[in-house]
């Protein structure tokens, strides 16, 4: 039996005898907000798993987390006492299935449910071994809460949340994905034009189209736009030439401490869920710790999830407006010919980095959801990455955004500048989100 099984199996014990955090016999007629966040948390720790399983690489990534975050919110809203539909304010988001008002719901089986659902969406090809974790967790939850939920209403609100997740699938699919998910590269001919990069000179970058599908709050992948890299040049005493030269003399030197930053940021296709997966993480973890609500765990994962997903269209776009060569490629021509970044450089343009954006708009809505919050973060030791890095501690969102900025000035796979503007775009997107989008009534 799982830890979180044991869990629910005390849980059922404690329910029958004396009146606790889940008491009330009959579950259906607590509203959503009267519930824990387990539900939230272990399903985006699943969703993390599949995502380093298929080896999702971030710009899909992103919409992915930010799908399912959509689904676990609208899923439950209806239930909630004090937020407010998404319906309208996201991008051609329509109407959703709503619960009938004279009918009683369990709102953990609903996001059950709905995340099942939603997932299985997403990942319509996925392998044996992420269907299997699907499966599981799905299951998890469902034998638990079948021992304390009429059959009616068990049933009833797992037709809610597929329903939900159905709809907002549908809502999904009309984004542009089909069209712009690894079309053909046409490079911008530009200075310093983008070229191949070690170790695997990949000649075709990654999603170069990414940048033109829907965002959800965003009017397109242009706004938030960044004022763009410092003129292209060779010469010695450019801005260019320097900000190469901060990367090469940064990278001949690293310290064993910023060496541990730049691993720990990594957050590689494969290896891991990916960087937005590693916020969603942090958000599962403050959802535990901090014993968040469902609603309250749903609304933080709505709003993360919004952020990264925008966050990934207007980085895109700008990478291939900009085209702009890595950091390696510019220094073995013009300034070492043995050099090597710490890290693998990716291989896409490098104006600007999308850890830096996705950050930046993750800080500003948790922010604005948390304040400065303290915390930290075990997303390597709790998902048993290899190497494993130790838990690192932060005093606000703003910290660790930075850290994760400068993480890739380590690996020697950024300019300083792709960092920076990277991050005031970021916190421009985050802006627009707690601007535009109204999550209480």
């Amino acid at each position: 039996m799982t830890r979180r099984l044991m869990q629910c199996a005390l849980a059922v014990v404690l329910l029958l005898a004396v009146p606790t955090a889940w008491a009330g016999l009959d579950q259906s007629k607590k509203a959503a907000d009267a519930f824990p966040s387990d539900v939230a948390s272990a399903w985006f720790d699943t969703l993390y798993d599949v995502v380093k399983t298929e080896k999702t690489t971030p710009p899909p990534a992103s919409r992915i987390y930010g799908i399912a975050s959509v689904a676990l919110y609208e899923s439950i809203v209806g239930g909630s006492t004090g937020n407010r539909s998404l319906v309208g304010q996201l991008n051609e988001l329509g109407p959703l299935p709503a619960p009938r008002p004279e009918k009683k719901y369990h709102w953990p089986t609903v996001a059950n449910s709905a995340l099942a659902t939603a997932i299985r969406g997403l990942y319509a090809s996925a392998s044996q071994a992420s269907i299997d974790l699907i499966d599981a967790r799905e299951q998890e939850f469902a034998s638990c809460f079948q021992t304390v939920v009429p059959a009616p209403e068990y049933t009833r609100s797992a037709a809610l949340g597929r329903d939900v997740a159905n709809v907002v699938l549908g809502w999904a699919a009309t984004d542009g994905f089909s069209t712009n998910n690894n079309c053909p590269y046409v490079p911008a001919p530009v200075d310093g034009a983008w070229v191949p990069t070690p170790p695997a000179f990949s000649p075709n970058p990654l999603q170069p189209c990414w940048g033109q599908i829907r965002p959800m709050v965003l009017t397109s992948g242009a706004e938030c736009a960044a004022p763009g890299n410092p003129p292209f040049s060779t010469d010695r005493s450019s801005a260019f030439y320097a900000a190469a030269l901060e990367v090469h003399d940064t990278g001949v030197s690293l310290t064993s401490e910023q060496k541990t930053i730049a691993d720990y940021w990594a957050d590689g296709a494969g290896a891991t869920g990916t960087p937005p997966g590693h916020w969603i993480a942090i958000v599962g973890q403050i959802s535990r710790n901090n014993g968040l609500s469902l609603v309250a765990s749903a609304e933080a994962f709505a709003r993360l999830g919004i952020a990264v997903h925008d966050a990934f269209i207007e980085c895109w776009h700008t990478k291939y407006v900009f085209n702009l060569q890595r950091p390696v490629t510019y220094i073995r021509a013009n300034i070492d010919a043995g050099w090597s970044p710490y890290i693998a450089t990716p291989g896409f343009p490098s104006y600007h980095s999308g850890h830096s954006t996705q950050s930046g708009a993750a800080t500003t809505v948790l922010t604005d959801l948390f304040g400065a919050l303290s915390f930290t973060d075990t997303t390597h030791t709790d998902h048993g990455l290899v190497p494993p890095q130790s838990p690192r501690s932060f005093d606000s969102f703003d910290e660790a955004a930075d850290e994760a900025a400068i993480s890739r000035m380590y690996g020697g796979i950024h300019y300083a500048f792709d960092n920076n503007d990277g991050l005031s775009s970021g916190r421009c997107i985050g802006g627009l989100i707690v601007a535009r989008v109204q999550f209480r009534k």
